[in-house]
C-alpha cells in the first residue's frame, strides 16, 4: 500500500538536486510541498495537504540516506593538489591491431621529454590519446595509417587529487561533476585512476572549472 512518505521519497529520490538540497538544508519544505502536491495527489487517488507532505520531506531530512550529502562535503574539503596544463590536442583512433605498437613508439617520445603532458584510455572499439600539442606532428605521423574519428584542439587539463576515501563515499563524482554542468563546463574527456581524475575542457573553460572544482574545499 502506498503512502504519503513513500510517494513524496521516490519522488525525491528521483530527483537528485532536490535531494542534494534537502539534505543540506536549503530549501524550504512548504514551498516545495506546494510544489509536488499535485502529483503525491495522483498517485495516491486523493487529495494530499501540504502539512502531510511537510512532515514527509522533514522525516526524509533526517533520513541517513538523505544526508549522505554531508559525508561526501567531508571528503571534498580533503581534496589534494589541482593542476592544470594547457596546449593540449585530443585524438581518438578506431581499434585495431596496430595501434599499440605505434602508442609503445609515442612512449618512447615522451619520456624524452618531462614536461610532455600524456595520458591514454582504451575502451571497447576506440582508443584515446591527449598530449601537448608539440607532440602532434609526431602522433599524426606514428598515427598515419590509423583510423582518426575525432581531433580537438585548443584543450586545458584540470586534475584532481582525492583523498583515499573517495572510493567508499558514493556520489563523489556526481556531486563534482553536477557542479561543473551548472557552469555551463563541456567535458571533451573524463580520465580516472583509483584516486585521481582528470577533465579536458575548452581552454577559454578551464579557469572556470579550475575555481568550481578549487571551490569544493569551501563548502
Amino acid at each position: 500500500m502506498k503512502t504519503i512518505s513513500s510517494v513524496v521519497e521516490q519522488y525525491i529520490k528521483k530527483k537528485p538536486f532536490l535531494q542534494s538540497a534537502l539534505a543540506q538544508g536549503i530549501i524550504n519544505l512548504t514551498s516545495l510541498s506546494r510544489q509536488i502536491r499535485p502529483e503525491v495527489s495522483e498517485i495516491l487517488g486523493k487529495d494530499v495537504k501540504d502539512g502531510a507532505i511537510v512532515m514527509a520531506l522533514k522525516r526524509l531530512s533526517d533520513d541517513l540516506e538523505f544526508r549522505a550529502t554531508h559525508r561526501i562535503v567531508k571528503v571534498l574539503k580533503n581534496i589534494g593538489e589541482i593542476t592544470v596544463r594547457s596546449n593540449l590536442t585530443d585524438y581518438t583512433f578506431l581499434s585495431s591491431e596496430t595501434v599499440l605498437p605505434q602508442q609503445a613508439k609515442l612512449l618512447e617520445a615522451v619520456n624524452e621529454d618531462q614536461d610532455i603532458f600524456y595520458t591514454s584510455s582504451r575502451g571497447v572499439n576506440e582508443i584515446n590519446i591527449v598530449v601537448s600539442n608539440k607532440l602532434d606532428d609526431t602522433v599524426e605521423t606514428l598515427f598515419k595509417n590509423e583510423r582518426l574519428t575525432q581531433k580537438a584542439e585548443n584543450l586545458s587539463s584540470v586534475t584532481v587529487k582525492l583523498p583515499a576515501e573517495n572510493v567508499s563515499v558514493p556520489g563523489i563524482y556526481y556531486f563534482i561533476f553536477q557542479r561543473l554542468a551548472w557552469e555551463g563546463i563541456v567535458l571533451y574527456e573524463v580520465i580516472s585512476t583509483t584516486n585521481e581524475f582528470t577533465i579536458l575542457v575548452n581552454d577559454d573553460q578551464v579557469d572556470t572549472a579550475f575555481k568550481t572544482i578549487k571551490d569544493l574545499k569551501t563548502l
